[in-house]
């Protein structure tokens, strides 16, 4: 209970009317269904005839009597005057015509309950969706890389959909059966308090068995979720490495391990699906022994002739009991399946409460490039070991700088640590005398424009890839910041041209064209500065020559850092750096650091000679 009044705090509050309507038409079912059934004492009474009193009508405002003995008496008034003036069939016509009406008003005030609870399950649901999606876009990606990419696609779907299935579905555990529960006992002990009394006694005995089966289930449901989140792991794996997965002929490899890990969730899926079996069958068990316990206890009161309780309004009790049945047992079933909802949202919250350690200050530095970019003492690390290790340097504005250096030296950490995807540990960033780290991410963020290695393309048309990130554009622009791209072309000759879908992850074009597009959004959101991560390295040569060309038309007039492997394209760099275990070991441009024999020399031989 103490964890789904959790959840509820956190999302119900947009929701608090619909909350209002739902205990309002709750309460008012509960009270009708009361006065229904108490149509059936009357009707038994005249039906068996057991009720041979005479009644006078009292006055409501009086104060020898109370308003529920006032009322007892004046409706067995109205009922024998009607027995006295048409007869019995006519007074059992009425009280049938009351019942009917007042369970017609029931069932409606019931609907509308249900009615107004749907807004508030599908409103919390989309908001933890919601949350969950904006906080996976505010995360830094070191926390991607501790992650595995199936398991947050296992949360934000599986998980949530369990939070819907289980936690949403028994709102009525708290909106409705708690109502119901607490006015059937107020009329139980108005009835008969020593049969409610008994009563009382018996049923925590049904809440604790239920409550022991219930904690065992949540434990299995949150072990099961996380195997969940291991098989979609391993689907991502596979979809993303099937080309591989064929070329080594690893089908069979897959394809076993997948199947133990499926075998495994099934066995936990069994185990869950049982206990759960379990609630309908010992919850209808518990019921009738606690039925027919009290049909022993309220039996001896009526047969012992102490007037306690007298046989039509004992039958009423027992129809008011069977009533509460139902609620408890309701409550009893749904707190099998908030177990499983509550192991859901332990493993969503996971991702909704991760710490966020790169953030705006709360006291932001206006940011302007005017003069240099500031290396200081920089020193970063994943985890324990150092990846950049003291290293300092000024890259001054429209100047071309690259990194250069084996894979592992920390080429492409060092020009991450520019945008803040990582901060660094010790030392500091400047653009001119700002610390990027007193800057809002957004100011630092539109001054940078990046194309990577591999092109990051959306399923979505070319002109809305070209157009990302830039929030008012026009297509003259997008069609101007293609052609510089040499990118035109290619595009026009689709057949909706700017309007044609390039597929899931820009499946349908070459890697060429897919990298032409990525320099052609890099131009249109005109950056000051620019990051260029190996962006000609996995492309054929036909490819690269019409890549590196898109290249110099987006460098002119930026500062850029260039990140590469072939040398070759990095000869006219006004300064290059060379990085080897996340230090700067030598400096300088292309012709004077061959000319040293050092390390870059070594570099530049074994990719043929580049002087």
């Amino acid at each position: 209970m103490k964890g789904i009044l959790y959840i509820l705090k956190r999302f119900l509050p947009p929701y608090r009317k619909y909350l209002f309507l739902t205990f309002t038409f709750n309460i008012l079912t509960a009270v009708l269904n009361v006065f229904s059934l108490a149509t059936i004492i009357p009707i038994l009474q005249v039906l068996f005839k057991v009720n041979t009193k005479t009644y006078s009508f009292i006055a409501w405002r009086n104060e020898e009597y109370s308003l529920i003995d006032t009322t007892l008496n004046n409706v067995n008034w109205y009922v024998t005057q009607l027995i006295d003036s048409y007869g019995g069939g006519f007074a059992l016509m009425m009280l049938a015509v009351v019942l009917v009406v007042m369970t017609l008003f029931k069932t409606g005030t019931a609907y509308l309950g249900s009615y107004f609870i749907i807004p508030i399950r599908t409103g919390v649901v989309k908001d933890i969706r919601n949350r969950i999606n904006d906080k996976l876009l505010t995360l830094p990606i070191g926390f991607f890389t501790e992650e595995r990419k199936g398991d947050i696609l296992s949360r934000i779907s599986g998980d949530v959909n369990e939070v819907e299935n289980s936690v949403m579905s028994s709102l009525d555990m708290l909106f409705k059966n708690p109502i119901l529960i607490l006015i059937y006992l107020i009329t139980m002990i108005i009835l008969s308090w020593q049969l409610t009394l008994f009563v009382l006694v018996v049923l925590p005995v049904m809440g604790f068995v239920m409550g022991r089966v219930g904690r065992s289930l949540k434990r299995s449901s949150f072990e099961a979720q996380n195997k969940w989140g291991e098989l979609m792991s391993q689907v991502e794996e596979t979809l993303s490495g099937l080309r591989v997965i064929k070329a080594f002929n690893a089908e069979r490899k897959i394809s076993e391990r997948f199947h133990s890990g499926s075998y495994t969730f099934r066995k936990m899926s069994n185990r869950i699906a049982r206990r759960q079996q379990l609630a309908h069958p010992m919850s209808e068990f518990l019921g009738t022994l606690t039925i027919a316990i009290v049909l022993w206890f309220g039996g001896s009161l009526i047969l012992g002739g102490n007037g306690v309780i007298d046989a039509a309004t004992f039958i009423y009790y027992l129809t008011i009991f069977y009533s509460i049945i139902n609620p408890a047992k309701e409550l009893s079933k749904s707190a099998y399946a908030v177990q499983r909802g509550l192991a859901s949202m332990e493993r969503i919250d996971k991702i909704l409460e991760a710490e966020n350690s790169i953030s705006d200050p709360i006291n932001p530095q206006p940011l302007h490039f005017n003069e240099k970019i500031e290396y200081k003492d920089v020193w970063f690390s994943y985890s324990s070991d150092w990846v950049i290790q003291n290293v300092g340097l000024t890259i001054r504005k429209g100047k071309t700088i690259a990194f250069v250096g084996q894979s592992g030296s920390g080429k492409s950490t060092l020009a991450d640590l520019l945008p803040r995807f990582y901060d660094i540990q010790k030392g500091g960033i400047y653009i001119d005398d700002t610390n990027i780290k007193d800057a809002r991410l957004q100011d630092l963020r539109s001054l940078i424009g990046y194309v990577n290695q591999e092109a990051i393309l959306f399923n979505d048309t070319f002109y809305n890839n070209i157009a990302f990130g830039v929030a008012q554009t026009t297509e003259n622009q997008i069609v101007e910041a293609a052609k510089i791209a040499n990118a035109h072309d290619f595009i026009m000759a689709t057949e909706k041209g700017y309007h044609t879908n390039i597929g899931d992850r820009g499946g349908k074009l070459s890697g060429g064209q897919r990298q032409r597009i990525s320099i052609a959004r890099a131009i249109l959101k005109n950056p000051e500065i620019l990051i260029l991560d190996e962006a000609t390295s996995a492309l054929d040569t036909d490819s690269e020559k019409l890549v590196q060309e898109a290249l110099d038309n987006l460098m002119k007039n930026r500062t850029t850092i260039v990140i590469a492997h072939r040398l070759s394209t990095i000869k006219n760099a006004d300064e290059i750096y060379v990085m080897r275990e996340g230090q700067i070991v030598e400096w300088g441009q292309h012709a004077s650091l061959y000319a040293q024999g050092g390390y870059y020399t070594k570099l530049c031989d074994m990719q043929g000679n580049l002087q």
